[in-house]
């Protein structure tokens, strides 16, 4: 399956790779730094510029909605944007490399034939070929995947639950031959983290009984894909972002949000933190905005170990 993928790496990555260097900031190597709980450097030794590798599907290369657009463009205000600024912050330099494609699921990961990647090249041949170009150097490795997988089941009801359970048996199957690809290609001092995901559907509790009925499937929906990529990070000892947690997924504390009046929190979240309570005559759109970008970035610092 990534037989190959050296060559790849040359005439493909070349093409698509995002770099991001802090050029400002004196760059610590990340095997040698320790960060404390509070952000500051307790020790350090010469300066070198670790790796950031961002793979996955819309949310890795930070889409949002522009204009009318329903479906949204990537930009430079993701969550591994604001990681790495965030970063920076306590000393830490990394170098951004975004690899992910709109659209993409566990199968198109592996195999190409997305909106980036013409078969037989795909997402992790390049990441592979770029690992396998890193192996000497510290970095990090960030994993957004499972939405596109079960995408088909938003939006259903009765339905909603056994299309979830269907569907994320191909993620039980697929991710794992992912992470296999990934922790074979790094060298090691290098660390993966993957994400898990939040449910921005839960803005259609805004829209009467039919709605909340849609957006209590969506969250059960989301729960199972939450529950499987757990398992699956778990067993490769990576650990999982909980997404769900930074937009408190499952808190239903009534609270105010404002232009609407009382609603549970995390209706409120949802609509804070996505691009989900667009008003008319803009489409709503799923994606995070800054806040839930910003969000997922410090959640993801959270589970970095201290050095990474």
């Amino acid at each position: 399956m990534v037989a190959g993928m050296g060559k790849m790496f040359a005439s493909s990555i070349r093409n698509r790779l995002r770099t991001v260097a802090i050029a400002s900031i004196s760059a610590c190597a990340l095997g040698s730094v320790f960060v404390t709980q509070t952000g500051g450097v307790a020790a350090a030794t010469t300066p070198q510029t670790a790796f950031y590798l961002d793979l996955g599907a819309s949310q890795s290369v930070g889409t949002q909605p522009i204009g009318s657009s329903l479906h949204g463009f990537p930009t430079n205000r993701g969550y591994a944007n604001y990681l790495v600024a965030l970063e920076a912050t306590r000393g830490v330099t990394l170098q951004l490399t975004q690899l992910g494609c709109r659209g993409e699921s566990t199968a198109t990961m592996i195999s190409g034939g997305d909106l980036c990647y013409k078969s037989p090249d795909s997402q992790l041949a390049d990441a592979v070929a770029f690992l396998r170009a890193h192996q000497n150097e510290t970095g990090l490795v960030t994993v957004e995947l499972g939405y596109n997988n079960i995408g088909a089941c938003i939006g259903a009801t009765t339905l909603a639950t056994s299309c979830a359970q269907t569907r994320v048996g191909v993620v039980s199957q697929q991710l794992p031959e992912i992470l296999r690809a990934l922790k074979a290609a790094a060298g090691p001092n290098v660390t993966i983290v993957g994400l898990g995901h939040a449910d921005p559907f839960l803005a259609w509790a805004l829209n009467g009984p039919v709605g909340a009925a849609k957006a209590q499937a969506s969250l059960k929906t989301m729960q199972i894909l939450n529950r499987t990529l757990a398992d699956v990070y778990a067993a490769f000892s990576i650990p999982m972002v909980n997404v769900g947690a930074a937009f408190n997924m499952t808190t239903i504390t009534p609270t105010t949000l404002a232009k609407v009046g009382t609603v549970p929190l995390n209706v409120a979240q949802t609509c804070r933190m996505t691009w989900m309570c667009r008003p008319q005559p803009l489409p709503a759109n799923m994606h995070p905005n800054d806040s839930g970008y910003r969000a997922m970035a410090a959640a993801i610092a959270a589970v970095l170990p201290a050095p990474y």
